[in-house]
């Protein structure tokens, strides 16, 4: 029986690792050819390539449980072609034997998906847009819709880039009055943190009032901020390529600045609960082969499996902006297609068996 165990978790795992090269290989040259059309400054094409390299881990971490639903349904699709899951059956191995073989290599795949998301790709993925940035000229005075946003109480903030180590380039504050005129509008063409607080250096602040304008330029000037470098980093970062914790402390924050942090508790839940929806995704392949994908062709099985796969992130897709809009729970929108996967799966398992 361990032989047949092993041989069904080398079928599943060959099987996932396959997959994960094959969609990997594809994301990767796209990803290269889309960071050539943003060359400018020093961001050119070895640049290019090492940003494609470091964000690696968050693109595995992204594809991981594709590649777990996927490999599956295609490692056990080409044992039941060959008539092996019938041979196993007719041995006397019970289907849940087999699901549970089959399930072990996507357990593996699950705990590398925590790790990876929740030390490693959060920091390379900082790494990777603070040093784009950078090379694309960080310290022009330029506030766009590249960099950070960020609002503190009448302030609103602009960042090109942030560096690791408590480092920032190209800082423009924007300060208005109760009736929401604009008082002054600074820009800071670096900052770096040193014993608790933010040092802007080459400073020019233009300040606004009812006479006119007047130019001020500072070499330095202490800006008085709740923002530390651990939540700069966060921010850097999108909301779904953070760890657990980084969502937890940053959706934390905005809560104390009174500011709608729904975006980042809808990522927290849908990282968090990103295990739990990979165990369910490999239990429907598994009923699927077993079930109404048995007799079919490789080719259809695949496409199926794309099929329910998007079905399943569209519908996690759809959920989450509507918990925003609507207001209710980001809970229900990522936990509802993973129960609604879950029964089928369950109900297609018990009809096969």
């Amino acid at each position: 029986m361990r032989k047949l165990d092993r041989y069904v978790m080398a079928s599943v795992g060959g099987a996932m690792f396959l997959v994960m090269v094959v969609v990997l290989s594809l994301d990767l040259v796209f990803a290269f050819i889309e960071e050539l059309d943003d060359s400018r400054n020093d961001y050119q094409t070895l640049q290019a390539l090492w940003h494609v390299f470091l964000t690696l881990p968050r693109r595995i971490y992204d594809y991981l449980p594709l590649g777990a639903f996927m490999g599956c349904l295609v490692g056990l699709g080409s044992m039941a072609s060959a008539s092996e899951l019938t041979v196993i059956r007719a041995a006397g191995v019970s289907l849940r034997r087999i699901a549970w073989s089959a399930m072990k290599p996507a357990l593996v795949v699950v705990l590398l998906g925590v790790v990876i998301g929740e030390y490693v790709a959060p920091v390379t993925e900082r790494i990777a847009q603070s040093e784009k940035a950078v090379a694309r000229g960080a310290g022009e005075n330029i506030a766009s819709a590249r960099g950070i946003w960020h609002r503190e109480g009448s302030t609103f903030i602009h960042i090109n880039a942030v560096q690791p180590g408590g480092v920032l380039h190209g800082i423009s504050l924007f300060r208005f009055d109760g009736e929401r005129w604009m008082e002054s509008a600074s820009f800071a063409e670096r900052a770096i943190y040193q014993r608790g607080q933010w040092l802007l250096q080459n400073v020019t602040t233009t300040l606004v009032d009812d006479q006119g304008t007047e130019r001020v330029q500072e070499s330095e000037r202490i800006w008085d901020t709740g923002l530390s470098p651990e939540v700069l980093s966060v921010l850097i970062v999108k909301p779904e390529n953070l760890s657990i914790s980084g969502l937890y402390t940053y959706a934390s924050y905005l809560g104390q600045q009174e500011l709608n942090a729904s975006v980042y508790w809808l990522a927290f839940w849908k990282k968090l609960l990103m295990p739990l929806g990979t165990a369910v995704m490999v239990l429907v392949a598994i009923s699927f082969v077993f079930g109404p994908l048995r007799s079919v062709t490789m080719g259809f099985r695949v496409f199926t499996g794309l099929i329910v796969g998007l079905l399943f992130k569209y519908m996690q897709d759809l959920l989450g902006p509507m918990s925003i809009v609507f207001g209710f729970n980001p809970v229900l929108a990522i936990l509802v297609p993973i129960l609604i996967n879950g029964a089928i799966g369950v109900w297609l398992m018990r009809r096969a068996g």
